[in-house]
Order: C-alpha cells, then sequence, then structure tokens
C-alpha cells in the first residue's frame, strides 16, 4: 500500500520550544527573528503536500543505499551529492556522520526487526545536510531525511546523535509500516512522534550494546548545549526539566495530558508506557519490547489513539509470545500504569441484577 502523503512533514524540534527560546530574553533582537523565521519555514513545509515519484516508491528490493546530499545552506532539496553508497569518507563532517547513523540505523532495522529499509522494499535512504542556514531543526518531509546546521549557541548539528537521524528515519517507516500513515495531530500524531522516539532510543541503545538500566532513555542529548539543557524528552521519566530542559511540558500518564498540547508534548505517555514495557522484561530493550511496538505498527489506523496503541501491542505480544504470556501481560500493565488503560482495581462494581 502506497503511504498518504497527509501530514508527512515530522520535525524533531516542537516548534513551541524554538518560540519559548525566542521569547526566553537571552537571544538577541536577531537571533529572536531567527527562531521566529524557523518556526513559519517549518510551518510553510508542513502545509506542502508531498508528490511521490516512481522513482522513490518503485525501487526493488536491494541492500542499503544511502545517498547523503549538500543543500549548501539553501532550502532546495535535495541539493547537491555529496557521498553516493560505498563510497570513502570525505571532509565534510556532518555529510559523514548522517551517513553512518543512517547505515546503523538501516542495520538495526534490518538485523533486528528484519525490515528492509524504510519501505520494507529497498528503498533507498536520502539525506540532505546544510539546510538553511544555522537551522535548529532536522525533519522528515515525507520523502527524505533533512538536518540542520544548528545556531552554535542553542543546538550543535542535527546528525551528532544517531538517535535523531533514527528519530527521523523512523518517521519514514512510520508512514509505510501503518497502513495509511498515521495523522500528524491529536493523539495519532503524538503517537508517531513516539514511535520515533522509541526507536530512536532503541537504535542508540543497540549501537552502545546498553541494557534497560544503562541506556540513559534521552532523546537529543548530543545536539543540546548547556544554554538550552540536557536533552529534548526523557522516556524514563517525561517532563523532569532536571534531565531534559527547562520548558519540558511532556506528561507521562493520561492525569496529566494536554488538551492543546502539541505531538512532542502528549508522546510522553507512550513514551513512558513503553520504557516501562522494557524495564519489567529487563535486558535489552531491543530483544522484547522493540519487536512489539514494531509488530503493532501493521495493527493501527491512521487516527489511531493512545488506547488503540494499548490494544495493538497487547495483541502484538499475543503474536509473538502467546495468549497471556508474560510479555503480554506486562505491556497490559504498562498502559494501565500510564493511565490509558484501568488498573484492575480501578473497576467500577457491577451493577447488581434488578
Amino acid at each position: 500500500m502506497s503511504p498518504s502523503p497527509y501530514r508527512c512533514f515530522c520535525c524533531i524540534i516542537p516548534p513551541r520550544m524554538l518560540r519559548k527560546l525566542a521569547e526566553s530574553g537571552t537571544c538577541s533582537p536577531e537571533e529572536r527573528q531567527q527562531l521566529l523565521d524557523q518556526c513559519e519555514l517549518s510551518a510553510q513545509l508542513r502545509g506542502q503536500r508531498v508528490v511521490y515519484s516512481l522513482l522513490m516508491t518503485n525501487l526493488s528490493a536491494g541492500e542499503k543505499r544511502r545517498s547523503i546530499y549538500d543543500a549548501h545552506h539553501q532550502t532546495t532539496l535535495p541539493g547537491k551529492l555529496q557521498r553516493d553508497e560505498g563510497a570513502p569518507p570525505g571532509k565534510d563532517e556532518a555529510a559523514n556522520q548522517a551517513y553512518e547513523h543512517a547505515g546503523t540505523t538501516y542495520d538495526f532495522f534490518r538485523s533486528v526487526l528484519q525490515r528492509n529499509s524504510i519501505d520494507n522494499k529497498g528503498l533507498r535512504i536520502d539525506s540532505t545536510v546544510h539546510f538553511q542556514k544555522q537551522f535548529n531543526n532536522a525533519f522528515w518531509n515525507g520523502q527524505q531525511l533533512v538536518y540542520g546546521d544548528g545556531d552554535g549557541k542553542l543546538f550543535h548539528g542535527f546528525t551528532h546523535a544517531i538517535d535523531v537521524v533514527a528519530h527521523e528515519l523512523s518517521h519514514g517507516i512510520t508512514q509505510y509500516a501503518v497502513p495509511g500513515g498515521l495523522v500528524y495531530e491529536g493523539q495519532s500524531g503524538a503517537l508517531n512522534e513516539s514511535i520515533s522516539d522509541v526507536m530512536g532510543s532503541l537504535v542508540k541503545q543497540w549501537q552502545l550494546k546498553q541494557s534497560v538500566d544503562q541506556a540513559d532513555w534521552l532523546i537529543g542529548a548530543d545536539i543540546m548545549t548547556p544554554s538550552v539543557g540536557k536533552a529534548l524528552r526523557s522516556l524514563a521519566d517525561p517532563g523532569n526539566r532536571a534531565l531534559t530542559w527547562s520548558g519540558d511540558e511532556q506528561p507521562k500518564h493520561m492525569a496529566g495530558y494536554l488538551p492543546d498540547g502539541d505531538v512532542h508534548s502528549n508522546s510522553g505517555i507512550p513514551n513512558h508506557a513503553f520504557y516501562t514495557t522494557a524495564q519489567a522484561l529487563k535486558g535489552y530493550a531491543w530483544e522484547k519490547a522493540g519487536p512489539i511496538w514494531y509488530r503493532a505498527l501493521a495493527l493501527l489506523t491512521p487516527n489511531a489513539s493512545f488506547a488503540d496503541m494499548a490494544r495493538a501491542t497487547e495483541q502484538a505480544a499475543l503474536l509473538l509470545y502467546g495468549i497471556d504470556s508474560p510479555e503480554q501481560q506486562t505491556v497490559r500493565r504498562a498502559w494501565q500504569l500510564v493511565g490509558v488503560t484501568v488498573l484492575p482495581q480501578q473497576m467500577p462494581a457491577a451493577e447488581p441484577p434488578a
């Protein structure tokens, strides 16, 4: 099934974060305007309808294929080809990082989850570096990965962090793996962001060979400067500003759900459900928790809610490990603990017969 082109622009930095940093009082007038302009550009990019070319969607199955382009600080995509699959490293650090991190992410999905690239048919992974000037974001636009260099004051180059690269590439996988893709708003949009955070964290843990106890469970730690904070988000403790940044408003329980929150905010709830599952299953998160979450994608619909994701992951655990298995019970309990489904002791008493 071809993915829907509807709302395919997915970025790592929430526009709300850029606006908050612009209004923080620590920026010069020029820096403030630059951040606000980047918010506007992100809105324009999100509004563009993606047109899929036959060249992109009808590639035959094959091995790892990466192409890295250089936008030369412009906004025209993809830019000039910088490095193709199998070519030696060049002098451009960002291009080399985009190439290597995309390769590791591909290897993770191929060897751990048996997925052949973004579309599961060997789709070439296209990436563009040096997008615009001092662009404080990275995004998946429905066809390719795009990275800014950061301004050096708030953010470092976005290719520095493998979890950022894996996060964005995973938006492409969600686009293809969920029948029709996930609509990028409301709870389905928050799930879209959460799935990318989960996969980004898994790829980083897999690369570092970290157990659930060794992992930091942070997203974007390697792109943050000390003036902003330590990380974008924490799966272990969403909303803990000591671990992330001063404006983190992520809830980790439905009691704190933000009705007007953006997709990056409410994603803390399903993020924490995954973390809780992984911790309970112990060992390496990519061995059981990761495959459950990945298997659930095919069971979702474009407007899936958190409750739908709870049902899909429980069903995935059943398919992978059996009915009422410890894995299925663990998944069920995790969604109860974040308030998406009801704990048994909270079930209302049955009405007495008439």
